[in-house]
């Protein structure tokens, strides 16, 4: 739990108004993405690999800034901050590790998303999973984590690219964005769908972004022999049996937290693949005015909005 009082937010993006005496990667006038918090000196970091930071939770959940002190305040008092950046504000203070440039030729409103949901169901998919061309995925949960593995695995030339959900909205979304099959899970049984459509060898991976304890179990038993899923929704207990469903058939499963994304890296991909017409993202969202962050709010929870983003005149 961050700590109160805090200021949220944690897909910003914007403008360079001013950079400390010690930055050298930016200038003013720079369009720029904030991503989540890393240390960029701990083992994982320097190995490459900044979404596994042994500080991560900490510095994106702890309210302070790297060197433990507060950038924000009121009346006096120190204020939290959200994932390293608190964006649900005109400024933001950040440390230049995960601020990331951007080409300025790309609206700029659009592209905070690319900071944490957007990459991590992204980056799941070309980082982390990897498929060859010609595999079979299954994505289960089709909001803007899943929609955006979805279009990955069409960029990663997937055979079989299965969106799972309940929303019908989504669902067709998800076969404009490049889902060649859809599964709603109310009326089908996944894994049964799953094998009829492969001959019974199942899928080669599998990506949850539910974070539903039997969807999570759908999901694995949709894979077949040597099959992976990864695991990025933030999931409760699930009880495997590992001899029938793990170990037995040799599959594995692994949880994977941003995409296992270098933002610096895997962020511009990302808006060039989008300049390209290969990676739509903009379908998912919706501007809403500041001052309306509740309808936004409630028209994410509803699901008649894949992303709402929150603008600043």
């Amino acid at each position: 739990m961050s700590p109160y009082p805090i200021v949220l937010g944690h897909e910003g993006a914007g403008v360079v108004e001013k950079v400390g005496e010690n930055v050298s990667q930016f200038k003013k006038g720079d369009h720029v993405v904030l991503s989540y918090a890393m240390c960029g000196e701990c083992d994982q970091c320097l190995k490459g690999f900044p979404a596994s930071c042994v500080r991560l939770n900490e510095l994106c959940f702890g309210g302070k800034m790297i060197d433990g002190t507060h950038r924000i305040e009121l009346e006096g008092k120190e204020v939290s901050t959200f994932f390293g950046q608190s964006s649900f504000a005109k400024y933001s203070v950040v440390n230049y590790l995960h601020a990331v440039k951007v080409d300025p030729e790309v609206d700029l409103k659009l592209l905070g998303p690319l900071g944490c949901g957007i990459q991590t169901g992204a980056g799941t998919v070309l980082n982390r999973l990897r498929p060859e061309t010609g595999s079979t995925i299954v994505i289960t949960g089709a909001g803007a984590v899943g929609l955006s593995a979805v279009m990955a695995a069409k960029i990663a030339g997937c055979l079989n690219i299965i969106a799972v959900d309940i929303h019908e909205n989504r669902l067709t979304l998800a076969k404009e964005l490049g889902a060649t099959h859809i599964v709603n899970s109310k009326e089908t049984d996944l894994v049964e769908f799953v094998q009829k459509l492969t001959s019974s060898a199942g899928a080669e991976y599998a990506l949850d972004t539910t974070g539903v304890p039997a969807v999570v179990k759908q999901a694995l038993n949709s894979t077949g022999t040597r099959g992976t899923l990864a695991v990025v929704g933030a999931t409760g207990d699930v009880t495997f049996n590992i001899q029938q469903e793990v170990m037995g058939m040799g599959r594995s499963v692994i949880g994977v937290v941003e995409g296992d994304a270098i933002p610096k890296i895997f962020i511009p991909q990302l808006v060039e693949y989008y300049k390209q017409g290969r990676f739509p993202f903009d379908k998912l969202t919706k501007y809403f005015e500041f001052k309306d962050i509740e309808k936004a709010f409630h028209a994410s929870e509803s699901g008649e909005i894949i992303k709402p983003i929150l603008t600043f005149e």
